[in-house]
């Protein structure tokens, strides 16, 4: 993937700081995302992605070793849900179609990320659907077994963009190592 050559710190960071996370031509409602990245500058890209809502890309810098941009879609995604009440909709009326999308993603690191809401929401039934908490737990349980998901609850949502940020950075701080 990369040349095996030893990164210096000061070229890692350079490399972590040039990520650009991909967005989803299909994520609509994100503007809280968008803003904080415009605001600090951080450098994303909307296109088409089978799987997920975020990835991450790495734009061609020779003279790092990167000979050209590098795509992960097929390695790390990452699915937002903006609240419970999304999610729970995913998993009573568009269940295959959400399934689907996971059963056919290449990409062994999956995030499923849900905001506006914690594990004690879900637990306790605080939210706004008919679906049952009993059945609803069991959903997002059985999902994260068979998908080998990483599930992020936030309650506030304006953290969701430094959170997608850290996985896709870190994702490729590993790879460097």
């Amino acid at each position: 993937m990369f040349n095996r050559r030893k990164y210096t710190d000061s070229e890692m960071n350079e490399i972590i700081k040039s990520v650009v996370i991909l967005i989803d031509s299909q994520e609509k409602v994100n503007d809280h995302i968008t803003t904080y990245y415009d605001k600090h500058k951080v450098k994303y890209k909307t296109l088409s992605l089978l799987c997920g809502d975020y990835s991450v890309m790495l734009p061609q810098n020779v003279e790092l070793g990167i000979l050209n941009d590098m795509y992960f879609y097929n390695d790390i995604i990452l699915e937002r849900k903006n609240s419970l009440e999304e999610i729970s909709g995913c998993f009573t009326q568009t269940r295959n179609r959400f399934n689907n999308e996971f059963s056919t993603s290449y990409a062994n690191r999956k995030y499923l990320l849900i905001e506006n809401a914690t594990y004690e929401d879900l637990v306790s039934g605080n939210y706004n659907t008919e679906y049952n908490k009993k059945s609803f737990l069991a959903s997002l349980h059985s999902f994260n077994i068979k998908y080998d998901l990483q599930l992020m609850f936030l309650k506030d949502k304006n953290y969701s963009p430094i959170y997608i940020l850290g996985v896709m950075q870190y994702y490729i701080r590993y790879l460097l190592k």
